[in-house]
């Protein structure tokens, strides 16, 4: 089996949680857990030094004015904005440490000295756009109050998606829930959520990025990474869907009010109107076309949809909690609208990482901007509009309109390889902070389970390849509790099988050779099952298909477990059954490492073999006394009686 190519370095991010709340089930068992196990297999695999892992709390936007607006009249909240964001900040940090989540730098866009850097990253960054002929300032409609006396942010305005087929009925100003993009006039029934009264229209003047100028290269982009094998199907469809001509969608009821003004309409082409099954399509050349269409539809007592396309990308807006725009020409006083900005959110953590270890302002570039390098971005399924749709053309656009590629020479910002899981559902049911099925928060589900055992069991799920339910029998009403947890089973692989092996090979490394660890040549037939194993997991892995890295842990240390209880209590030939054993312990317990890193770490210091050695993949192929000095003397940690190397929750005894 071939070997897989990695880069030198690597950034790798997690999608950024909201700042007005703590996070769910969902942020870390659908997002966090996969990225971290990447991660952490990426230091093993490349160095330690060569990997950085950022994320952080996405602080502004409207979801966090309005939480926070909602906590002061609600419960009298008394403290700031930015004491509303900064305890949520702080207790996001905490389950993520809880968790065992590697980060080298859970920042906060508005927060100390990630703001500071943020903000300087968001003028460099707009300013570029500008000065490369990529913005254009528009009038366009926003909604307004006039009870209130205020324009309305994203979250103060709820209707229904104007996208076809698309059934959210929470469409904000110009987004819905599942992601979808329109243009604000488009939104079907708006009410503000301050007043519960329609709204007006008002207009207002904002910078654009023209998004609609890449559906070539982006089109180019998506047949690219369909070829490539660690990118996701996810990916490349939903990239697809957004990629269509403007359309507009007409129920057929309405052909004779459509047929009286087509006339009137802007250049356009129609599906068939002999054989309407349902509706009946109109297609325009350009989005502005499609645009002036509208109004014509909508005087006319025409019901209509629209299709999705790609449409301008709003940068900023009016919103006061927000990162400042750069003043460009006349316009000032603008915010930067929380999507772009929260995209070259990750740049600006990585750059505060290397300042705040010392590393020179231009460090970070080695990371983002050279082709030795790579950046591996895991979100969920609902966020792949924005980290591919829009933020491939942005960091594309800065390299200037006369050498636009899909591969940008070095120097330039690389285009990220993303890794989009599927929704992780609660109980069979998509669950959200904002809808009737509550999830669960992540710090509460540490009641019942360890991070080792939920991340063995999150990895699982095999949430690449589509919608998971989580289904823990505490929280399930419905489970039968004499039987199995099924979230224990991935993590009782380790507290059951392998713990019981690794414990038996300390116990009679102490008994038969006074805690020495055993000398002599390891068996070529294991060193050939460890050899396949090892290839098999780096190519899941390289494939980011974590549930097949699971299953191909499960296959070994259930295979090394079996060896170990056939053998282990033939005195005459211990020794080399311990010389295999601990090997396979070895080999088990690197490829471990990503994932239930705790143990597998206690693992090392009872070896006393230096972990940087241990994990390194310079040596993964190595048998243990490559790894130590003294190869006929090296001493074991002693290991007393009844101690665990992975640990059950303390719930889970009765």
């Amino acid at each position: 089996m071939g070997r897989p190519e990695f880069p030198k370095r690597a950034v790798i991010t997690g999608g950024m949680p909201y700042g007005n709340k703590s996070l769910h089930f969902g942020h870390v068992g659908g997002m966090f857990v996969h990225a971290d196990v990447f991660a952490r297999f990426m230091r093993d695999r490349i160095g330690k030094d060569n990997v950085v892992f950022v994320s952080g709390t996405d602080c502004y936007g409207s979801p966090i004015a309005e939480g926070y607006r909602k906590k002061v009249d609600a419960e009298g909240y008394k403290g700031t904005i930015e004491d509303y964001v900064q305890e949520n900040h702080d207790t996001q940090e905490k389950t993520l440490r809880d968790y065992k989540i590697s980060l080298n730098l859970f920042g906060a866009s508005g927060l100390g000295d990630t703001k500071e850097v943020h903000q300087e990253e968001t003028n460099e960054f707009i300013r570029k756009l500008y000065e490369n002929g990529w913005l254009e300032k528009m009038v366009t409609k926003q909604f307004y109050d006039p009870k209130y006396h205020c324009f309305l942010n994203g979250r103060q305005v709820v209707g229904k998606c104007p996208i076809e087929n698309c059934q959210s009925e929470k469409g904000y100003a110009d987004e819905c829930d599942l992601g979808h993009q329109y243009m604000p006039e488009e939104l079907i029934d708006p009410k503000s959520t301050l007043s519960g009264e329609t709204p007006e229209m008002r207009d207002v003047t904002n910078w654009y990025f023209k998004l609609t100028e890449f559906n070539g290269l982006l089109k180019e982009y998506v047949d690219d990474i369909k070829k490539k094998p660690n990118v996701r199907r996810i990916v490349s469809e939903t990239m697809e869907e957004s990629l269509g001509a403007p359309i507009i969608y007409i129920q057929g009821k309405f052909l004779d009010q459509y047929l009286a003004i087509e006339k009137d309409l802007p250049e356009h082409v129609n599906s068939d109107l002999e054989n309407i099954k349902g509706s009946f399509t109109v297609t325009f050349d350009k989005l502005e076309l499609r645009e002036k269409a509208c109004p014509i539809l909508t005087k006319a007592g025409i019901h209509y949809r629209t299709g999705k396309t790609l449409v301008p990308l709003r940068l900023t807006g009016n919103i006061e909690w927000g990162v400042k725009a750069p003043k460009l020409e006349d316009e000032e006083d603008l915010t930067v609208w929380v999507w772009p900005e929260s995209l070259w959110a990750p740049i600006s953590f990585t750059k505060a990482y290397f300042k705040r270890i010392g590393k020179s302002d231009d460090e970070w570039k080695k990371y983002w901007c050279d082709k030795e390098a790579e950046v591996f971005q895991f979100i969920g399924q609902d966020n792949i509009y924005f980290y591919g749709v829009a933020q491939m053309p942005l960091w594309m656009a800065q390299q200037g309109k006369d050498n636009l590629t899909i591969h940008p020479k070095d120097g330039n910002l690389q285009l990220t390889t993303l890794v989009a899981n599927h929704h992780i559902l609660f109980l069979d049911k998509k669950a959200s902070s904002s809808g009737s099925v509550k999830p669960p928060m992540a710090a509460d589900l540490l009641n019942y389970y360890t991070a080792d055992q939920l991340r063995a069991h999150f990895i699982s799920l095999a949430l690449g390849n589509k919608s998971v339910s989580f289904m823990p029998q505490p929280l399930n009403p419905d489970a039968n509790q004499n039987e199995p947890d099924p979230v224990l089973a991935q993590g009782n692989l380790y507290t059951n099988v392998f713990n019981r092996m690794v414990r038996g090979c300390f116990y009679s490394t102490q008994k038969y050779f006074d805690g020495v660890l055993p000398y002599g040549e390891v068996s070529p037939e294991y060193k050939q099952i460890a050899e396949r194993a090892i290839l098999n997991y780096e190519n899941h892995m390289y494939r980011f298909e974590l549930h097949q890295v699971y299953n191909d842990l499960d296959s070994y240390i259930r295979n090394a477990s079996k060896f170990w209880s056939k053998n282990s209590n033939n005195e005459e030939n211990i020794r080399q059954t311990l010389i295999d054993a601990f090997y396979m312990i070895k080999v088990a317990a690197v490829l471990s490492h990503p994932v239930v890193p705790e143990g597998c770490e206690k693992i090392c210091d009872y070896l006393n073999i230096d972990p940087d050695k241990f994990f390194s993949w310079d040596n993964i192929f190595s048998d243990l006394y490559d790894l130590i000095d003294d190869k006929e003397n090296h001493k074991l940690k002693e290991l007393k009686e009844k101690e665990d190397f992975y640990v059950k929750h303390p719930s889970q005894f009765k």
